[in-house]
């Protein structure tokens, strides 16, 4: 705790401004908080100290208060708005995408635990539908460096990324994220300050290190470090758009709104998705296209816009049987673009409560994956299979789904999957009241799973 200092009359002001009471707001900061891996016990009377001055938030609080806040005020509210300090920004921040990426791996390789607790903004979801795109452009070009780089350095790029990519889905996104971040701050990054023979190779350059971002925002989410996953899916966007400003623009557009969607915040999505199939229609193939429109499905499901979200279905079918182009390197990294479209059609009929069409959908998943190669697809699939079936009041088949996804489980570093495990327990625990062949069993290994 720090010395008193007298009322913060900004953050009262924020306050009344978002119209909202103290225990509704100490609310929402607890949800901000826990969204990041955070466990907080803040209440409206913690809300009465920090608007008082009598005590001032510690850690990351400072972040998911001015976060809960933007979220009620539907703008960006900064910590200086609220009359507050962090003990230090949370992430670097440069206007040169090359500078913030190779910051970005620097602090996650320093200081990881300090990006790990960086929060969430739901602002920070829209960052692409304000982004000048021609002036960082310009800038990027201006201070290109001496140093000529060849296609040989871009192909390592590529196959160092396919290798952590494969790893990551068979041991989760704690296996290696030191050296991926690592490897983004001291050689990916800085190449692209170099002079390059072509405009192709430049693009593909700037293509292969947005790709290399992606994954390293993508290892973050599966750890729960949602905050740092936004940074870097922000940074991925800004050098997609020097790459290719239609096609990897787009889907880095996907993944911001992608996690927001996990997060269930789906504010700015179906504009963030439809500015992305703006931009991709017309310059990607069908499978590709078919990853856009379902996740505006999915976007349209969490609004709460059915008929808009069955259209959006329907489209990604269409597009995803569609013979032309193969699928680039960037959007490949999602694996077969059928299994994610199950996958997400699923997630799109769970919204829409209709718990017969997603466990189709799952079971449909399950033979598009590749069980060895995409070991946590398949753990993932059948925890959500497990959970529309006990939705059906299935309980002997939900177990057994449950079972195989514990199973698969072993060995993984990934929050997403000790997430998955652990919301089995409430309804594990009616069905050992109720005497359910082996729930029991089942209960036992979750418990010593999670410690």
């Amino acid at each position: 705790m720090t010395a008193p200092r007298g009322t913060n009359s900004r953050l009262r002001e924020t306050i009344a401004a978002a119209g909202c009471t103290y225990e509704a707001l100490a609310k929402e900061v607890r949800r901000v908080a826990a969204e990041n891996g955070d466990l907080l016990q803040t209440n409206k009377s913690a809300i009465s100290h920090w608007v008082n001055g009598t005590r001032q938030p510690m850690g990351q609080s400072p972040a998911y208060l001015a976060e809960a806040l933007s979220r009620r005020l539907g703008r960006t509210i900064t910590l200086a708005d609220i009359g507050m300090q962090g003990p230090e920004d949370l992430v670097p921040t440069s206007a040169d995408p090359v500078v913030a990426a190779t910051d970005l791996g620097r602090a996650d390789v320093e200081r990881r635990r300090f990006l790990a607790v960086a929060a969430f903004s739901a602002a920070g979801v829209a960052m692409p539908l304000g982004y000048d795109h021609e002036a960082t452009a310009r800038l990027l070009r201006i201070r290109a460096g001496r140093t000529t780089i060849g296609a040989e350095d871009v192909d390592v790029v590529r196959q160092i990324t396919a290798s952590f990519t494969a790893a990551d889905e068979r041991l989760g996104g704690g296996h290696g994220l030191t050296t991926v971040t690592a490897y983004l701050a001291d050689t990916a990054a800085p190449m692209l300050r170099a002079r390059f023979p072509s405009e192709a190779l430049r693009r593909a350059a700037f293509g292969a290190v947005a790709e290399l971002a992606y994954l390293a925002g993508w290892k973050h989410h599966d750890l729960g470090h949602e905050g740092a996953a936004q940074r870097y899916y922000q940074v991925g966007y800004q050098l997609a758009c020097e790459s290719d400003p239609h096609g990897h623009a787009a889907w880095m557009m996907r993944a911001l709104a992608h996690q927001a969607l996990s997060l269930r915040q789906p504010h700015h999505c179906v504009d963030l998705v439809e500015n992305a199939l703006s931009r991709g229609l017309g310059y990607v193939e069908g499978q590709t296209e078919a990853l856009l429109h379902i996740t505006h499905a999915r976007a349209y499901a969490a609004t709460g816009e059915n008929g808009p979200a069955a259209r959006a279905l329907l489209a990604a079918e269409d597009a995803l049987i569609r013979d032309d182009d193969p699928q680039p390197n960037f959007s490949l990294v999602s694996g077969p673009a059928a299994g994610t479209v199950a996958s997400h059609t699923a997630r799109t009929l769970t919204d829409l409560a209709d718990h017969v069409g997603t466990e189709q959908q799952h079971r449909d998943a399950l033979t598009r994956w590749d069980p060895v190669k995409y070991k946590r697809v398949h753990a993932l699939t059948h925890a959500d299979l497990g959970d529309s079936l006990a939705a059906q009041a299935r309980a002997d088949e939900a177990i057994a789904a449950w079972t195989q996804a514990v199973d698969l489980m072993a060995g993984m570093a990934s929050d997403r999957t000790r997430k998955a495990i652990s919301s089995i327990r409430p309804t594990l625990a009616v069905y050992q009241r109720r005497k359910v062949p082996g729930a029991a069993e089942l209960a036992r290994r979750v418990r010593e799973a999670l410690i």
